[in-house]
């Protein structure tokens, strides 16, 4: 068995329709698609990627068109006062496009066939807005009408008096990127269906699911890192120690951290650098 490109544009427009997200005046669909295969379904379908994604974000198109000419009968009921309602359009999340994203399941969590999805609502809001994108997360796995799942984000407060204690600068596959710590412990990582993390990372390979670990001590302020990856983690150049071990095929965990500098660059697998800087100390 293997997935097909069709297979996965399919996926991508069903992830579509369960991750909608009606409002008062307009329903969302979500804008960012993260899609994962099998080793072998990526690798032979690696070249055309640029392909998939140009016709699924077309499809994209076609669906919300579709979707918003069902509507048409309902509509007409806006003309009768006795039975007026609004309904809300369909649109897509971000006015700035469509995001398709291809991923190897570097994991083996997939067999060969397998698509899975991870959608956002939207593209990465500003910086003071907190971190990850809109509340709202879908994951679709192809083949199982029923696996959709969702989850929803710490929620995040808007005003500005919210208290950040750290910021964190880095660059991943989507550019340059700023999260905004504004509570005592952070997961980083790439994240996945039983993975939570805070700060999520789109970069494909090494960096782990749930990469590393903050922690802020109340009292004092301190943070302290510790890393639970497979390829490791450094601060400022000298390698933190791994907090995780194999026992008799089990993973067990040390509780090992390192306490973090006011400023500290912190690599992860040597693949993806966080740039980290306690709040309100320059």
């Amino acid at each position: 068995m293997q997935a097909s490109a069709r297979d996965i544009i399919a996926e991508i427009l069903r992830n579509m329709r369960e991750g909608l997200e009606p409002l008062q005046y307009s329903t969302l669909a979500p804008a960012v698609y993260h899609v994962y295969l099998h080793s072998k379904d990526y690798e032979r379908l690696r070249s055309i990627f640029p392909r998939i994604a140009e016709e699924a974000e077309r499809a994209l198109e076609d669906e919300i068109g579709r979707l918003n000419a069902s509507r048409g009968v309902a509509r007409l009921l806006e003309k009768v006062p006795c039975l007026r309602r609004r309904i809300p359009k369909v649109k897509r999340a971000q006015e700035g496009g469509w995001e398709i994203h291809f991923y190897e399941d570097v994991d083996e969590e997939l067999q060969p066939g397998e698509i899975l999805i991870n959608s956002d609502l939207a593209l990465t809001p500003k910086p003071e807005y907190g971190a990850g994108a809109m509340t709202k997360r879908v994951t679709t796995r192809a083949g199982d009408p029923r696996s959709s799942s969702q989850s929803f984000e710490t929620p995040v407060s808007q005003h500005a008096t919210e208290r950040v204690y750290a910021e964190i600068h880095y660059q991943d596959d989507r550019g340059a990127q700023t999260f905004l710590v504004k509570k005592d412990r952070v997961v980083i990582g790439r994240g996945g269906p039983a993975h939570w993390v805070d700060l999520k990372l789109y970069s494909q390979r090494d960096v782990s699911r749930e990469h590393a670990r903050l922690r802020r001590d109340p009292a004092t302020g301190n943070f302290y890192l510790t890393d639970v990856s497979q390829f490791g983690t450094t601060v400022n150049g000298a390698p933190a120690p791994s907090s995780v071990e194999i026992v008799e095929g089990q993973r067990r965990e040390k509780n090992l951290e390192v306490p973090l500098p006011e400023k500290a660059r912190i690599v992860l697998a040597g693949v993806v650098t966080l740039e980290f800087e306690v709040a309100g100390r320059s």
